[in-house]
């Protein structure tokens, strides 16, 4: 299975939002729409970082709620490693857990197709072995 059977259905959609804006507006942004990254883009609407949650974390142990007040840019983790929709699954699993790290964008050219998370990717896997298994058990039923 691809990336791009993820994004089927997941669907295409990133938030996103910009070095020069405040931390407070980023983390509004993750509780608005309940997830756990976006990616910095610059004016060119080029991906340059990624924001997650776990950098506000560290942040906030850091420096306090001071870190509202900052620009994402300072908290953003970059360079960000990315996918392409014809990668396979169980290959950017293994570079997400290689790599410690949660959220993949997706790149096709120069163009953001969306965005990954181990979350999306483990549950398609689940979602799979379960059609698998149903599939093994009807096969099993028709036998008998």
């Amino acid at each position: 299975m691809f990336i791009s059977d993820v994004l089927r259905t997941k669907g295409h959609h990133v938030e996103r939002i910009h070095p020069a804006d405040s931390v407070e507006l980023a983390v509004g942004k993750l509780a608005e729409h309940r997830i756990g990254a976006l990616v910095v883009e610059d004016r060119w609407m080029k991906p340059v970082g990624i924001f997650s949650e776990r950098d506000f974390i560290k942040a906030i142990a850091r420096d306090g709620a001071a870190v509202l007040g900052f620009e994402v840019q300072r908290l953003m983790s970059t360079p960000i490693l990315t996918c392409r929709p014809s990668d396979r699954i169980d290959a950017v699993l293994a570079t997400m857990t290689t790599a410690r790290i949660r959220h993949f964008p997706v790149i096709e050219g120069n163009e953001l197709k969306g965005i990954v998370s181990i979350g999306d990717l483990v549950k398609h896997r689940l979602d799979e072995k379960e059609l698998e298994a149903s599939v093994l058990r009807d096969i099993s039923r028709m036998r008998a």
